[in-house]
């Protein structure tokens, strides 16, 4: 399918730079396809009126690690300041090492040395050291850090910086409120490198709402990587290469979510995030089963959706894999019709912005 089909203008003023308060009080457009689609416009704080009793939502609890470190490139034979580098670390390869995309990548070579954490900003053991220990495509490097397990990840959280999106790093610097406000409340197991950002819309006080209305809470985890950052760069669907995420699905959600399924009750993912992983853990015969591993699951128009049943998300970005992914599970010309509205009526879009709640099927 031709990429360019998913493409629209954003006005700018409409990106949100910061969330709503309360996470809750976005405004949410409700989406429900068939032959005269209905859109209606509410807010999250309204979901529990919007469900049924029985139904259930699953919620990714990945948390995000400060994971965009500035550092200095110095080599001995080299004169002067040193380069300036920014790596965004994005797959912990083992307890020493990561993967990260690093710029500016040209100037990098296997065995350069990199101090992170800026002149005088060390850790507690020291500067947080590097060395290159390879180079691949795109900018990807890895790095062997002299630090390894925990001591990594305190030094790392001591000298990192919350890893905005780039559509936000590029207007202001990330700040300390956007360590708490780029977490979600189900924030649980560090791995990611961007926010599972439809659950940032999440409150105990909606949560409470929720379990009154005899809705169900079910966690999965799957580690946002850096590649949903990156463009879709094929002119069609068929050229691209999806990356690739780590996620788990236990077997008591797996067994909890077959029983919503079995009593006619409605499974509700929270994000993209959680229906990549959901679908890639459901057979072809609709059943949930218990998994673990990674996933490069690319979902786009034609897909048969094997186990979820509505899902809430936020508004993408044009010609992303998101954005597909919305159009494959409501239908391409509901989505385009969706998204004008939401421009049109002043929604606030992409990672901090507004939330879309997706209901194509009608509870039992």
């Amino acid at each position: 399918m031709r990429v360019d089909l998913f493409d629209f203008d954003l006005p700018p003023e409409r990106i949100a730079l910061r969330p709503v308060s309360p996470r809750d009080a976005a405004r949410m457009l409700v989406v429900r396809p068939g032959a005269t689609p209905e859109l209606a416009d509410a807010h999250v704080h309204d979901l529990a009126n919007l469900l049924q009793p029985g139904d259930a939502l699953v919620v990714n609890d990945t948390r995000v690690v400060p994971a965009r470190l500035d550092g200095i490139r110095r080599r001995e034979t080299s004169q002067g300041e040193g380069v300036r580098v920014e790596a965004m670390l994005h797959k912990r390869v083992a307890p020493d090492r990561w993967l990260a995309l690093a710029r500016p990548a040209k100037r990098l070579a296997p065995g350069d040395r990199i101090a992170f954490g800026g002149e005088g900003n060390a850790c507690l053991l020291g500067t947080l050291d590097a060395t290159v220990e390879g180079k691949g495509e795109a900018g990807e490097i890895e790095l062997r850090f002299d630090l390894a397990g925990a001591a990594l990840d305190e030094a790392i959280a001591a000298v990192g910086h919350i890893p905005l999106p780039p559509y936000i790093a590029a207007k202001r610097p990330d700040d300390a409120q956007d360590r708490a406000d780029y977490q979600t409340m189900f924030a649980a197991h560090e791995g990611s490198v961007a926010a599972p950002t439809a659950g940032l819309h999440f409150t105990p006080e909606l949560i409470a709402r929720l379990e009154e209305r005899g809705v169900e809470t079910h966690r999965v985890t799957l580690h946002v990587g850096a590649g949903t950052f990156l463009p879709v760069k094929a002119d069609d669907t068929t050229g691209h290469r999806m990356h690739a995420e780590w996620g788990e699905v236990s077997a008591e959600t797996a067994v909890a979510l077959n029983a919503v399924k079995a009593r006619g009750g409605r499974v509700i993912t929270i994000g993209t995030t959680a229906t990549r992983l959901i679908e890639s853990a459901a057979s072809e015969g609709g059943r949930l089963d218990a998994w673990r591993g990674e996933t490069d699951i690319f979902i786009t128009p034609g897909y048969r959706f094997r186990f979820i049943d509505g899902m809430l998300t936020n508004f993408h970005l044009p010609r992303s894999t998101l954005v597909m992914l919305v159009a494959a599970f409501i239908g391409h010309e509901v989505q385009k019709r969706a998204y004008a509205h939401a421009i049109a009526s002043g929604y606030r879009f992409y990672s901090y912005g507004d939330a879309c709640l997706l209901l194509p099927k009608a509870s039992a």
